[in-house]
């Protein structure tokens, strides 16, 4: 062999181990290194350097969130059966060594960690619905939620996990509970709109009778104030009469005339007011020489009357 062929297979075998040498370690990933099957350090990201043919990479871990959906059965206390349908979201719980170990060495591999993973989650679910009844499953999705991660917490940091959120998406029952129940829902909204209803025809009618008495009490205030007023303007005129008559039968006496010339003229001045404003009605007039001397005595004997009253 030449010693130009010896020196490129040195120089080709220095090149493989200085390449060999280095690793990268991509963004989100950490690298568990081993020494003959013997963990020995981790590589963060980046660029880091290893001894080849020593070291060797066992694998690679990524410290992103991971999500994985569930769908399981459980049974509640007076043995319905509920459907679940959740989405787990999960992470490595930190960077630190010990982390990485667990992570790296408690599972055989990510499809037995998945297992274990599902059927905890399962089993926390399965536990917490066995102690209530299917009435109160749909409105404990919270109170479910909250006991898986309390429970699951300790369990994963033993992995070197985390539990970020546990999602419940869908909760079901057998359509025959599906179906009594969206009739109670049914039942119960008809009840509802028929109190409702009550309640406001029960206001309508109330405001209505109160509306109405409200106007009984108005008109008859009304009418009573009315009464009053026409009360007072009728004793007004005859107050007024009675003082003109006084005036005129004082004037006709200083006068030295017979005052029952104003009881006459007042007569006919009423007759001549009953035909203008009669409006087709028939008055009958005794128009004979007897009924006026009847007349004339009546109107004088009451101007006595008024005189005698007067003087008292």
């Amino acid at each position: 062999m030449t010693p130009e062929i010896t020196l490129f297979i040195i120089a080709f075998i220095l090149l493989v181990i200085i390449f060999s040498s280095f690793v990268s370690v991509k963004q989100g990933t950490i690298v568990v290194i081993t020494i003959f099957g013997k963990y020995r350090r981790i590589l963060t990201p980046g660029l880091n350097f290893k001894l080849p043919f020593i070291e060797s990479i066992y694998s690679k871990i990524s410290i992103q969130n991971r999500s994985v959906e569930l769908e399981f059965q459980a049974v509640t206390f007076d043995q319905a059966n509920v459907y679940f349908k959740a989405m787990l979201l999960y992470s490595v719980l930190d960077q630190q060594e010990e982390t990485i170990k667990n992570v790296a060495f408690k599972f055989v591999d990510d499809r037995n960690l998945m297992q274990a993973l599902i059927r905890t989650v399962e089993g926390s679910i399965r536990a917490f619905v066995a102690t209530k009844r299917q009435s109160e499953v749909l409105i404990l999705r919270r109170d479910i939620v909250e006991h898986v991660k309390e429970q699951l917490d300790v369990v994963l940091e033993g992995w070197g996990y985390h539990l970020q959120d546990l999602q419940l998406n869908d909760i079901t029952f057998d359509d025959v509970i599906m179906k009594s129940m969206s009739q109670v829902v049914a039942s119960n909204n008809l009840k509802a709109a028929a109190e409702n209803e009550g309640q406001a025809l029960l206001i309508t009618k109330t405001k209505a009778a109160e509306a109405e008495g409200n106007a009984i009490k108005i008109s008859a205030e009304a009418e009573r104030q009315a009464s009053q007023l026409r009360g007072q303007g009728v004793a007004l005129f005859r107050e007024e009469v009675a003082k003109g008559m006084s005036v005129a039968a004082k004037e006709m006496q200083d006068a030295n005339m017979d005052t029952s010339v104003i009881l006459f003229t007042m007569w006919t001045e009423s007759i001549k007011h009953f035909a203008e404003n009669s409006q087709g009605n028939v008055i009958f007039l005794d128009g004979s020489t007897d009924a006026m001397q009847k007349t004339m005595k009546e109107l004088m004997a009451l101007n006595q009357v008024h005189a005698g009253t007067v003087k008292k």
